[in-house]
C-alpha cells in the first residue's frame, strides 16, 4: 500500500510541475502561414524563451514577478501561489473585499475545529466529533474556493484558455470541460470515477472481511469455527488488497484524463476546418531521374496529381 501511495504524490508533483513549465500555457492565435513576417531575431527569442520554459521547470522566480504584475500570470502558477498563500491571488485580482471572507472563514473553521476536538476529547460525545468534521470541512471549503476564486478572475489569454480549464478540472473534476463547452463530456468522466470509487470502497470492504477473519484463524484462543481456513483467508485478502490498489491506480489515472480532457479541447476550440472540402485530380508529366545523370535522353512518365483541399 505504501508504494501505492506514492503514485498520487508523484502525479502530484508532476502535475505542478507541468503547470509551472507551462504545459497549460497560453498560445495566441497565428494567422498566415507560419514564419512570415517574422525576423531571424525574432526566431531566436521565440527559441530562447521555449528552451527556458522547457529546462527551468517551476520558477520562484516566475511566480514571485507574475503576483507583483511584472509578468502575465498564467493559471498554474496562480493556483500554485493561492495554495502556498491563501488571499494572494484575491489581492493579485484588486479583490480586496474578498480577503476577510477567506481568511474569516478558514480561521473559523479552525478555530472551531479545535475547540469542539478538546469537547470531544473531555466528554467522549460524538455529536462534538461531528461538529469538528464540519467545522474541518468548512474551512476546506473556504480554501478550495478562494483558488477557485483566483483563478476564475484571471485574465483570459484566448477563449477558452487551455490553463484555466485544466486547473477547473483539477480543482472540480467537469468543471473544465463545462467551461470549454463540452458538457457531454462531464457525465462520462463522473461515470468513471463513480464506478472506481465504487469498486474501490466494495474492495476496502473485502478485504478488512478477510483479514478479521485471518486475524480470527490464526489466534487459537479466539475459538473461531467459520468455514474459511487460514489458508482461504490469506488468499481472498492478499486478493482484494491488491484489487483495492488497482482501484486506486484506476482512480487517479481518471482523475489525470478528466485534466487532460479539459486542457486538450480547450485547445482545439477554436480548430476551425474550412467548408471547402475538395478533391482535385490533374494530369502531370514526371520527368525521369535519370536525364540528370546520364547523357542518353529520357522520355517522361504521364501521372495524376491529386490535391486535397480541408
Amino acid at each position: 500500500m505504501r508504494r501505492i501511495l506514492l503514485i498520487p504524490i508523484v502525479m502530484l508533483l508532476s502535475l505542478n510541475t507541468a503547470l509551472a513549465q507551462g504545459i497549460f500555457r497560453q498560445n495566441e492565435t497565428m494567422t498566415g502561414v507560419p514564419g512570415e513576417n517574422v525576423t531571424s531575431s525574432e526566431y531566436k527569442e521565440d527559441e530562447n524563451e521555449m528552451e527556458g520554459d522547457t529546462l527551468q521547470g517551476f520558477s520562484i522566480k516566475h511566480l514571485t514577478r507574475g503576483l507583483h504584475h511584472k509578468e502575465p500570470l498564467k493559471p498554474g502558477y496562480a493556483t500554485l501561489g493561492a495554495a502556498i498563500m491563501p488571499g494572494r491571488i484575491q489581492i493579485y485580482n484588486k479583490d480586496y473585499w474578498k480577503l476577510p471572507v477567506v481568511y474569516a472563514g478558514i480561521g473559523a473553521g479552525i478555530c472551531g475545529g479545535l475547540v469542539f476536538n478538546e469537547k470531544y476529547h473531555a466528554t467522549g460525545d460524538k455529536k462534538y466529533a461531528t461538529y469538528r468534521t464540519l467545522c474541518y470541512a468548512g474551512a476546506a471549503l473556504v480554501y478550495w474556493g478562494q483558488m477557485l476564486d483566483g483563478v476564475a478572475n484571471l485574465p483570459d489569454a484566448r477563449n477558452p484558455d487551455p490553463g484555466k480549464a485544466a486547473v477547473f478540472s483539477a480543482l472540480l473534476p467537469g468543471l473544465g470541460q463545462a467551461y470549454v463547452g463540452d458538457w457531454w463530456h462531464i457525465p462520462i468522466w463522473y461515470a468513471g470515477l463513480g464506478i472506481c470509487a465504487y469498486t474501490l470502497h466494495n474492495n476496502q470492504i473485502q478485504y478488512k472481511r478477510y483479514k478479521h477473519i485471518f486475524m480470527l484463524a490464526t489466534d487459537s484462543s479466539s475459538g473461531y469455527v467459520g468455514h474459511i481456513n487460514q489458508t482461504q483467508a490469506t488468499t481472498y485478502k492478499d486478493l482484494y488488497h491488491r484489487y483495492r490498489d488497482y482501484s486506486v491506480v484506476a482512480t487517479i489515472l481518471v482523475y489525470a484524463l478528466n485534466i487532460i480532457d479539459a486542457n486538450v479541447f480547450a485547445y482545439m476550440k477554436d480548430f476551425n476546418v474550412s467548408d471547402d472540402l475538395s478533391l482535385n485530380v490533374n494530369p502531370v508529366l514526371i520527368e525521369n531521374l535519370d536525364s540528370y545523370y546520364l547523357d542518353t535522353p529520357s522520355v517522361p512518365s504521364f501521372g495524376m496529381n491529386l490535391t486535397f483541399n480541408f
